[in-house]
């Protein structure tokens, strides 16, 4: 079973890289985003927790977040793997996620970050929000809070798993192809 964690900062390309990995490794592709609307809509026991944080303008706390992420595991047990996107976000996720895949006789195999600078980010995502909808990439400086929160909580993913031997990074600039023969070319050098 290959496990790939992929992370970036927002517009980093996740997403669409996400759906070229899925298809070229057979991997079940878990969003957080996705898996948040699925039990929200759906008034899941988890949903409703989340709910009530959010509807405070709290964060979802970790343990919510995770029981989520690993109901949806559990619901695959025959995949070759899982693409991870947007899990883990801390520490705290990546030690549960760590803890949880042995269980299923798993681990992470690799994380890999989509790797750009700041200001092509905000440009790609103000271009991205004039046909997505999504308000938060229509404003630059709501953008660059979801960057900050990327740098306090995300970034110190880099050095957890480079401890562990599993980080790559990846050049995130270029064309869509570019972008997926360079991961392309990590994942099949693991």
């Amino acid at each position: 079973m290959i496990n790939i964690v992929l992370f970036g900062k927002p517009g980093a390309g996740k997403g669409t890289q996400a759906e070229f990995l899925k298809e070229k490794y057979n991997l079940t592709h878990l969003s957080t985003g996705d898996i948040f609307r699925f039990n929200l809509k759906n008034d899941t026991e988890l949903g409703k927790k989340a709910r009530v944080f959010m509807d405070n303008g709290e964060l979802v706390p970790c343990e919510v977040t995770t029981a989520m992420l690993i109901d949806e595991v559990k619901k695959h047990p025959d995949t070759a793997g899982f693409l991870f996107d947007g899990y883990p976000r801390t520490i705290n996720q990546a030690e549960a996620l760590d803890k949880f895949l042995p269980t299923i006789g798993s681990s992470v195999t690799a994380t890999i970050a989509l790797e750009a600078d700041d200001e092509i980010l905000v440009a790609r995502l103000l271009e991205r929000g004039k046909t997505s909808g999504r308000s938060d990439d229509q404003d630059e400086e709501k953008i660059r809070v979801r960057y900050q929160e990327y740098n306090e909580k995300t970034a110190p993913l880099i050095g957890y798993y480079k401890e562990q031997g599993k980080f790559h990074a990846v050049d995130g600039i270029g064309t869509i192809e570019q972008i997926t023969e360079r991961l392309t070319s990590v994942i099949d050098n693991l």
